[in-house]
């Protein structure tokens, strides 16, 4: 069993940077693949980036490639969402997700993969 709290959302000005945290309680934590997904309101949750369970692979939607970094800490049990070069089209609600299956090496976007949630933590950018 794998629980994930959000941390580190608010209010950001366009083109400033916030850096979300993902704590895991689980013991096996450092065994899932993590991703980060958002959701605006009115629109479909969607996939932002994700990592592998141990951190040697990651992958990002198109509109945040080059801007965004996750990366994991198994150590720490935590999994991380750096978010530079903020843009107003990036305020959602951020939430951690593991993946359903342990040990995954390939990184996966599709929601349907993961089976563990955070309640998601809010992010306003502000032009």
């Amino acid at each position: 069993q794998v629980q994930l709290v959000e941390s580190g959302g608010g209010l950001a000005q366009a083109g400033g940077s916030l850096r979300l945290s993902c704590a895991g309680s689980g013991r096996t934590f450092r065994n899932y693949a993590m991703g980060w997904f958002r959701q605006a309101p009115g629109k479909e949750r969607e996939f932002v980036a994700g990592i592998n369970w141990n951190g040697g692979s990651t992958y990002y939607a198109s509109s945040v490639k080059g801007r965004f970094t996750i990366s994991k800490d198994n150590a720490k049990n935590t999994a991380y969402l750096q978010m530079n070069s903020l843009e107003p089209e990036d305020t959602a609600v951020y939430y951690c997700a593991a993946d359903r299956k342990p040990l995954r090496v390939a990184v996966t976007s599709e929601r349907s993969e993961y089976a563990y949630w955070g309640q998601g933590t809010q992010v306003t950018v502000s032009s």
